[in-house]
């Protein structure tokens, strides 16, 4: 059972049906056609009678997957951005599907998990970070927004940690991921092979209901996995909901600044060096998120967002400073947070006439 696309191996072992995210020297970031295979494998697997449980996971030794082709969303975005519309439309749908998979799906976020990442592994019924996982949705780095599902994730993180993740871009490991609510489980990455081969094995002699999957599923993970380390956040939840509770980014930022938390400083000059109108984007969006009734009703959203930044300043001018010339000195345009107004982050998040993704 082998995809037609290399860049995603699929095959049955055992019960399991088994993805391989394969762009290992593009720490396996997504393009289109990834997209589009990971969607069109899943749909046939969910009729299969053979598969009870999927699982994915990333090829070579440095992660899952790095998020999105953005190097190849830059030269679209210059060119219009028509090519990236519809990878948003099909990649949106697929976090959708996976998030409603009729089967286990067991995601391996071993390594870098970021963006995209986050959005194929995340809303799987079964999600395992390791001693060497690296989670974050860094969107406000490059000039747009949380997406992929992701701003639903931050928006419902116990108090205002996902306030602090979306704006300041930061990073979770294994702990936090699963203080945060991205993970269920931690494995160590050394028995990650014997998981794989337990799970293959235990599904294979499972009884065909979907019943029966999750519960061998479960058996295994909860054999294999031990205590995570601490979540290096939870210590720092007072600052993070005093200061991230305020209505706007200036306050939010004030707050940081005058907490006298030298972390908060940290995260302050993090927010500030961040896109301005993203950083405020991303503040709207994650409110409404917390009061959206579904996935879908986030996903609809965020592909607003994403669309209205494909036609902005922003995306282009921060992956050209992080990815093409790596100068790391972004000039933004509104170049600083008092410049952008609320009409601004009102035109991300209005309908689209004609465009919207409808998954609601």
């Amino acid at each position: 059972m082998n995809a037609e696309v290399a860049e995603v191996q699929a095959f049955l072992d055992g019960g399991v049906g088994r993805l391989v995210l394969n762009r290992p020297r593009a720490l396996n970031s997504l393009t289109h056609v990834m997209v589009t295979a990971l969607r069109a494998t899943l749909d046939g697997w969910a009729a299969d009678d053979r598969i009870r449980a999927v699982v994915l996971t990333g090829a070579g030794e440095r992660g899952l997957c790095a998020g999105g082709d953005i190097r190849a969303m830059h030269d679209d975005a210059k060119a219009g951005g028509a090519g990236t519309r519809a990878f948003f439309r099909d990649e949106y749908r697929l976090n959708a599907l996976i998030a409603r998979y009729p089967k286990p799906y067991v995601a391996v976020m071993d390594g870098i998990t970021m963006g995209g990442g986050v959005g194929v592994s995340a809303h799987g019924a079964v999600r395992i970070v390791t001693e060497r996982s690296t989670v974050a949705m860094p969107e406000t780095r490059i000039g747009i927004a949380p997406d992929v599902g992701g701003s639903r994730l931050l928006a419902h993180a116990p108090g205002e940690l996902g306030t602090h993740l979306g704006l300041s871009a930061a990073s979770m490991g294994p702990g936090d991921a699963l203080l945060c609510g991205f993970a269920d489980h931690f494995v160590p990455s050394r028995r990650i092979p014997d998981l794989l081969d337990a799970l293959g094995r235990s599904t294979a002699t499972a009884p065909g209901t979907t019943t029966a999957g999750t519960t061998a599923v479960a058996a295994v993970v909860a054999a294999h996995a031990e205590p995570a380390p601490p979540a290096a956040l939870a210590a720092q939840r007072p600052w993070i909901d005093a200061c991230y509770a305020a209505d706007t980014v200036e306050e939010i930022v004030d707050r940081l600044l005058n907490s006298g938390v030298p972390e908060a400083k940290e995260a302050a000059e993090a927010v500030l060096a961040n896109s301005p109108t993203a950083v405020k984007t991303t503040l709207a969006a994650l409110r409404r998120a917390r009061t959206l009734p579904s996935l879908e009703a986030v996903l609809d959203q965020e592909y607003r967002i994403s669309c209205a930044a494909l036609e902005g300043h922003d995306m282009v001018e921060g992956v050209r400073a992080q990815v093409i010339d790596k100068d790391r000195n972004p000039r933004w345009k509104p170049g600083t947070l008092a410049e952008v107004t609320e009409a601004d982050v009102a035109r991300f998040l209005a309908p689209r006439e004609g465009d919207e993704l409808g998954l609601a």
